[in-house]
């Protein structure tokens, strides 16, 4: 108790304005930021999978199963941050045990389960069957008593059963591509239906959460691609990363544009809450939204990917620069994130004060925690690797299309 009435001395020190007193502490923290960041690069992931699957972007072959196996990593984990923001987290089940249609975080629990365990788990399993089949043969120890469980009891190879196989997973791939959209549009639809908020209530919320989660996910597995094959010391396919950056530049395009077309939009309305904004923007928010998010996350990478379209400097330049490009897209989408959560929270229902977030480093909501979420998605992603190697698949694939040819 001590420490509360510390921490709200603290933050009554700094506010700005007339506040409402329920409004000096935010109720939603940095785990809130990581909710909506997390289940953006599991859709982007899917959505970059789906792209040599479906679209038949051959040359994305090498990173199909990569970004598959990385978009199940953080679906396992892309709900854990709310769990540990809730006060009672046990009581989270009981959007299963007694559902509500007419809320709408019970629906993304549906969402959520109906991606997990009909897209992702089924592709998966449909895409390995025949090679956890193949592997189960000279596996030893946990290997094999994991091949053991994950088959099935399922032994049948023959192109007939391969046949269904690869239909299925198409199926399932297809339809995986709108439950994608589904599972992230809903969360940018979660914070723009909240129509108290102006900073947050707009009808291109869910769309632009979906272009950007879209953005992100394609440059976490351009980032993943590359740190795999350093790590297994093998050459980078620069052709792949080519591909990967002229997908990541046109939806950057695309996501920059819906963002510039709300402010745009907000600018020419001037509601009454325009002047507030505009003191939050250039504000609280200015390092934030301006150096964070749209010089470094945006602008950056679009002028490099646009110059790399009509002049390619050597290999190792471009290795170089992809690697700093995913990772400054992947900085300026979790600075997008904050300045919709914390950006929302810092003003005022009068329109007339401001808020701060003062974050802590150890607690259930401080920032190691945050980190510990952020980190157990690539150790996740890890075992996966090991149990599912998916090189072993493109090596396989390339030998058979050599003695075909």
């Amino acid at each position: 108790m001590e420490h509360h009435f510390q921490r709200l001395y603290e933050a009554l020190s700094q506010v700005q304005g007339y506040i409402y007193p329920n409004e000096v502490e935010l109720y939603w923290s940095v785990l809130i930021v990581q909710y909506p960041y997390i289940t953006g690069l599991v859709a982007g992931a899917f959505i970059l999978a789906s792209l040599e699957r479906v679209f038949n972007v051959k040359v994305l072959r090498p990173t199909y199963h990569l970004a598959l196996l990385t978009a199940l990593a953080f679906l396992l984990v892309a709900v854990m941050p709310l769990v540990s923001h809730l006060g009672k987290p046990f009581r989270a089940f009981e959007i299963m045990m007694t559902p509500n249609p007419n809320s709408a975080m019970a629906i993304f629990g549906f969402v959520y389960i109906w991606y997990l365990m009909v897209v992702l788990l089924l592709e998966i399993w449909f895409d390995y069957r025949r090679d956890m089949i193949l592997w189960l043969q000279k596996a030893k120890g946990l290997k094999r008593f994991m091949y053991q469980v994950l088959t099935l009891g399922s032994r049948d190879i023959s192109p007939k059963a391969l046949r269904f196989d690869e239909k299925a997973g198409y199926v399932i791939t297809v339809i995986g591509i709108p439950s994608a959209f589904l599972l992230h549009g809903y969360v940018g639809f979660i914070f723009g239906s909240i129509k108290a908020n102006p900073w947050w209530s707009t009808v291109l919320m869910p769309v632009i959460f979906l272009f950007s989660a879209m953005v992100s996910g394609i440059a976490l597995v351009m980032f993943l691609y590359m740190v795999v094959s350093w790590i297994r010391k093998v050459k980078i396919d620069i052709k792949v990363l080519d591909t990967i950056g002229k997908f990541l530049l046109y939806i950057l395009i695309m996501d920059f544009s819906l963002e510039a077309l709300d402010q745009i939009h907000r600018i020419y309305e001037a509601e009454e809450s325009f002047e507030i904004l505009s003191l939050l923007v250039n504000g609280k928010l200015y390092i934030s939204l301006f150096i964070f998010q749209i010089f470094m996350g945006t602008i950056i990478p679009l002028i490099t990917l646009g110059v790399f379209q009509f002049y390619k400097p050597a290999e190792k330049i471009r290795r170089a620069c992809y690697a700093a490009i995913s990772m400054l897209v992947l900085f300026g989408i979790f600075y997008m994130r904050w300045n919709v959560v914390i950006g929302g929270q810092l003003f005022s229902k009068s329109f007339y004060g401001f808020t701060i977030y003062k974050g802590q480093l150890i607690g259930a909501e401080g920032y190691l925690m945050a980190w510990f979420w952020f980190l157990i998605p690539f150790a996740i992603l890890a075992f996966l690797l090991w149990l599912l190697p998916p090189w072993k698949k493109v090596e396989e694939l390339d030998e058979s299309s050599g003695k075909e040819d």
